[in-house]
């Protein structure tokens, strides 16, 4: 065990949650980084900050445009029904959350001062912060906060939040409690909640309580920058909000262009007409050993989910699904395909960055014998055909490639369907939706800061996202557990028992959680974004030559 000689000092800051939280820092089991994150998930904003979490920067020259290249928003610009990396990148300049999930520091307080939980975790206050104004002029009050809200859980507003509020927060769950405190009344007990109003529900933005769906007519929100141009599916500029509540940006302007390929974003770069792009494995080759630019990246929980239908042939039996999964050499993948920049996965949600994961849990690896004996116990010792139908993006078309090499090893012939993105998602709904529907896929998955959104999403009976058409009681027992458990050892007790319990029916295939990366220019610094697409540039200074 280790000895921390700071400890005395952390005690009775809040209840036993925290201590309890003290005590793993004691032990070792906690890095005091991941302690003061705690803490901001706690609601003590005061003491995280006092420890250099969200801290003062150092001082940069003002001035300036930062140029950005993005891929086509796949439709208007709508905070509450967006989904695509592009229009997050756009909306991120002027739209803000009640708390930032910050990649390095964790939950910060962004229009929200304060959050505390009742005894149950099942009521959650957020005090608001005040001297906020809309683009508009119009002050931030609660009423906006609650419509916002009301609006992202209204089954008839075409929210895209939907699937991650489902079971967590129903209409007429956000309350006004005054002008500058908003109280949420949950569908049941949740620890992790307030990741639920940050900036992981990337929809989450606060908007006016009157807003009618014509974002891109004024991009009218809280942020940093305010509108200055928008052409559709060509580019849009935003200019330094002079009476934003927080230190005012950097930057005069932030010009963004879309493109149709990622290559044409590279060339840009190249040629210096562009500061910042999105990241590819492809594009990373392109400037290795380039001092012209730079690779910033953050470890995420983003990954590419294989799922495999409990309820078809021949993935009914257990051993079979599980006899697949043996057959990845997640090394290999980690290490060829995304080149070092991801983390072996264990076939659950539950990433090693995430402080409730079970490391105890036994991590699964490549055991041909052992998939064949599982093929032949269930009855298939000559192997079985099966197609896997995914998504033409990014690099999953090659890791499906890779899936089907290392499964041929086992017996198991696999048949490629590889479909346009927007095909293969469809309607996202079960019976019109090759992803829902298929017998075995691939879907990305993007970064969150709690495992709760996947595993109620993807896993459970009822979830929106239940592509494995997993349905098993146990499971739903377990997460409603892991949803009660109010501290760490609890949570990664019930955890750990998730874990053993996927591993053994194996739903999914998660063999790796991805870093989430941009290509920079070498003349620009201050960029930060997060793993889930937001693009945060009002600390952007550039390089004297």
């Amino acid at each position: 065990m280790t000895k921390r000689n700071d400890i005395d000092p952390l005690r009775n800051l809040s209840g036993d949650i925290w201590n309890v939280a003290v005590d793993e820092y004691q032990g070792g089991f906690l890095k005091r980084r991941d302690l003061l994150k705690y803490a901001a998930l706690l609601g003590l904003t005061g003491f995280a900050a006092s420890q250099g979490l969200g801290g003062a920067r150092a001082a940069a020259a003002a001035g300036g445009t930062v140029r950005v290249g993005l891929g086509q928003p796949t439709k208007a610009i709508d905070p509450v029904s967006v989904t695509d990396p592009a229009s997050i990148g756009v909306i991120s300049q002027v739209g803000e959350y009640l708390i930032l999930d910050d990649p390095k520091d964790g939950l910060q307080p962004k229009l929200a001062l304060s959050w505390e939980a009742n005894e149950t975790a099942s009521r959650w206050t957020f005090k608001l912060r005040p001297g906020v104004k809309f683009h508009d002029g119009r002050a931030v009050t609660a009423k906006d906060v609650v419509a916002s809200f009301e609006r992202l859980v209204d089954p008839a507003s075409g929210s895209s939040a939907l699937s991650a509020y489902k079971g967590i927060l129903s209409k007429g769950g956000a309350k006004l409690v005054d002008d500058e405190t908003v109280a949420f009344d949950l569908d049941g007990p949740n620890s992790n909640f307030p990741f639920y109003v940050s900036s992981d529900v990337y929809n989450a933005v606060i908007l006016p309580a009157d807003y009618a769906g014509d974002f891109e007519k004024n991009f009218n929100g809280t942020g940093p920058f305010k509108l200055e141009s928008f052409r559709p599916k060509q580019a849009a500029s935003f200019v330094r909000n002079p009476d934003y509540w927080g230190e005012k940006a950097l930057p005069d302007r932030v010009e963004i262009k879309f493109f149709d390929d990622e290559q044409a974003q590279m060339l840009a770069l190249q040629a210096g007409q562009l500061d910042v792009i999105p990241s590819t494995t492809r594009l990373e080759l392109a400037i290795e050993g380039n001092p012209n630019f730079k690779l910033l990246s953050v470890q995420a929980s983003s990954h590419d989910e294989v799922h495999l239908r409990t309820d078809q042939a021949p993935f009914t039996d257990k051993r079979v699904r599980r006899a697949l999964a043996l057959t990845l050499d997640r090394e290999a993948v980690v290490k060829g395909l995304l080149k070092g920049r991801a983390v072996v996965g264990n076939d659950t949600p539950f990433a090693p960055i995430f402080p409730s994961a079970d490391p105890s849990v036994p991590q699964r690896k490549q055991d041909i014998a052992e998939a064949k004996r599982l093929l032949g116990e269930a009855g298939v010792p000559n192997g079985f055909e099966v197609t896997l139908t995914t998504e033409r993006a990014y690099d999953i078309p090659d890791y499906a490639v890779l899936i089907q090499n290392f499964a041929k090893k086992a017996g198991i012939d696999i048949k490629l369907n590889v479909l346009p993105q927007d095909a293969y998602y469809g309607s996202a709904k079960f019976g019109s939706s090759p992803w829902l529907d298929s017998n075995l896929g691939i879907a990305d998955f993007g970064h969150r800061g709690t495992p709760d959104i996947f595993l109620n999403a993807t896993l459970k009976s009822s979830g929106t996202w239940n592509a494995a058409h997993f349905n098993n009681p146990a499971y739903d027992a377990l997460l409603l557990d892991y949803s009660k458990a109010r501290d760490l050892q609890a949570q990664r007790l019930a955890a750990g028992k998730i874990q053993t319990l996927l591993l053994d029916e194996t739903p999914l295939i998660i063999g790796y959680f991805s870093q989430y990366s941009r290509i920079v220019s070498s003349k620009v610094e201050g960029v930060r974004f997060t793993a889930i697409s937001h693009l945060l540039l009002d600390r952007v200074s550039f390089v004297q030559a």
